[in-house]
């Protein structure tokens, strides 16, 4: 084929050749998500992280009334002389304003919250971090030297009968070379620009889990923010059970990054900071839970393949060898007549 030719296997911009139609691949391939120039999309990403997180556990968490934040269930074992032996979950007592009161909360919601988002925290970082390449480009890669660059206008497959004429190494059956990397991806699945970096077989789960917590941790942000919106016009005073509210005068001034830093705003301050949040956190929740189905659908549709491929393999009936002629009128232990019968 023309395109594995050694004179398209160039080092040059394709610019240069008057080909502009494309976007260039980088000069040497890029190891990560990490690797210089960070997408924009990737910023975006750890900007609004962090600015939920900070919205999120600075100033409405600590607003949500006391039972939330503290109550949850124990374990309670029974005395031996009991008849009754197994374990008895009770509720863990509060005491509120002098009394004893039990919270019928199943779980603190705010530790929830916080375990999701540094679960999110801790998957995107792996899926950023990871190499996806092939494990035969691992062996024979080195990064610091230029990558031959793939004319697209020649030729649409840089991958031919499993081997890659860019990385010069033997493939396997699903991996791709991607034109953002310059790489050969194993199981290569898409080139995210949110991590930016490619997703495939090695960080695949990583990146799965990572939009599975996101979505989960958005849906029960949007739930506080919410919460704390409506209640301010339905009764505020739930909103500042917080002792440091104590040593405020007037309800017009509230209280923000609770209890370690505790900073006066106001109240229109805090409901125009909620909007933005409800605002912020709504429109990657909708992208986010669109693609968490996309894959779960995909992953539903590859398993129901799967089992039906493995079904269909079990119930196929036994070959039956034909007869040759030409060995002779036997079939198995029977003869056959001139007209084919068995006799």
């Amino acid at each position: 084929m023309i395109c594995l030719d050694e004179k398209w296997r160039r080092t040059g911009p394709e610019e240069l050749n008057g080909h502009s139609g494309h976007p260039l691949p980088p000069l040497h391939s890029r190891v990560n998500g990490w690797s210089l120039p960070l997408h924009s999309f990737q910023v975006v990403t750890l900007g609004l992280f962090t600015y939920l997180a900070i919205v999120g556990f600075g100033i409405y968490i600590p607003l949500l009334p006391h039972g939330w934040k503290h109550a949850a269930y124990a374990v309670s074992f029974p005395d031996i002389h009991r008849e009754n032996t197994g374990p008895v979950l009770l509720p863990l007592r509060e005491e509120s304003e002098g009394t004893s009161q039990q919270v019928p909360t199943v779980r603190s919601l705010p530790k929830v919250i916080g375990l999701l988002f540094i679960y999110h925290l801790i998957n995107h970082l792996v899926a950023v971090t990871i190499d996806p390449a092939d494990q035969n480009v691992l062996a024979k890669k080195n990064y610091n030297k230029p990558m031959p660059i793939f004319d697209r206008s020649t030729c649409k497959h840089v991958i031919q009968n499993q081997r890659c004429y860019l990385c010069e190494v033997e493939v396997g059956p699903k991996v791709k070379h991607c034109s953002a990397c310059n790489k050969c991806v194993a199981d290569f699945d898409h080139h995210c620009n949110w991590l930016n970096n490619c997703v495939g077989s090695k960080n695949y789960w990583f990146f799965f889990n990572a939009v599975a917590s996101a979505v989960l941790g958005l849906f029960l942000l949007i739930l506080v923010v919410l919460y704390v919106f409506v209640q301010y016009f339905v009764d505020p005073a739930q909103l500042r059970t917080a002792p440091q509210f104590e040593s405020v005068g007037g309800n017009d001034t509230w209280l923000v990054f609770l209890p370690l830093a505790p900073a006066e705003t106001t109240a229109v301050a805090i409901m125009s900071v909620a909007a933005l949040t409800l605002l912020l956190g709504f429109i990657p929740f909708l992208l986010l839970g669109h693609l968490l189905l996309f894959h779960l659908y995909l992953s539903v549709s590859l398993w129901l393949a799967a089992g039906e491929a493995c079904h269909g393999a079990c119930l196929l009936p036994t070959p039956v060898l034909p007869v040759s002629f030409s060995q002779g009128p036997l079939a198995g232990d029977k003869l056959l007549d001139s007209h084919g019968l068995i006799q």
